[in-house]
């Protein structure tokens, strides 16, 4: 029976797996910006804790795209085991280091996404990716001006206060 599914299914072997990777990339990053959530509201910045929790939110909403975009055509969405989340860190500005550092590993995991459609001439995919890699941009942008506030605004005095109080308000205009 299998192998009629495999028939049916409108995905190669290698992008169902892979895609399933982004499926356990998009979990990990979910939990990720949860822990972050967690650290920021333990040391008592408010503002920062919301704006994990909606981080990763939205990574949630990144993993179930993809996993039924698997299911859609016709291959198996594997709902992904997430452990080894890093939950402490160093300081404030880590964490939004760290942010970053994800994003730009999920820009970069999607691009391989791209290349593989590119050579599997899988238009279906990579239409279905074109999303995503205008999602990352955004994401991309607001993680890097998150970080530019402790340059802009500086850490000592009110300084942490003040970036806490004003990363809930970055907005990404794609019109600019």
């Amino acid at each position: 029976m299998k192998d009629i599914m495999r028939i049916k299914c409108l995905i190669s072997t290698e992008m169902e797996s892979i895609l399933n990777q982004q499926i356990r990339k998009e979990a990990q990053s979910s939990s990720i910006y949860l822990a972050m959530a967690s650290w920021c509201d333990r040391n008592g910045f408010d503002g920062s804790s919301v704006y994990f929790f909606k981080q990763a939110d939205e990574e949630r909403q990144h993993q179930l795209k993809f996993f039924k975009y698997v299911l859609d055509m016709g291959a198996t969405a594997i709902s992904p085991d997430v452990s080894g989340i890093k939950i402490e860190y160093n300081s404030f500005r880590e964490v939004f280091e760290d942010a970053l550092d994800q994003e730009i590993s999920v820009t970069q995991s999607i691009k391989n996404i791209a290349s593989l459609c590119h050579k599997e001439q899988d238009y279906v995919t990579m239409e279905f990716l074109n999303w995503f890699l205008k999602e990352q941009r955004e994401e991309e942008y607001k993680a890097r001006r998150a970080l530019e506030l402790f340059e802009v605004i500086g850490e000592e005095g009110a300084g942490r206060w003040q970036i806490d109080k004003h990363v809930g308000d970055i907005k990404y205009d794609s019109e600019a």
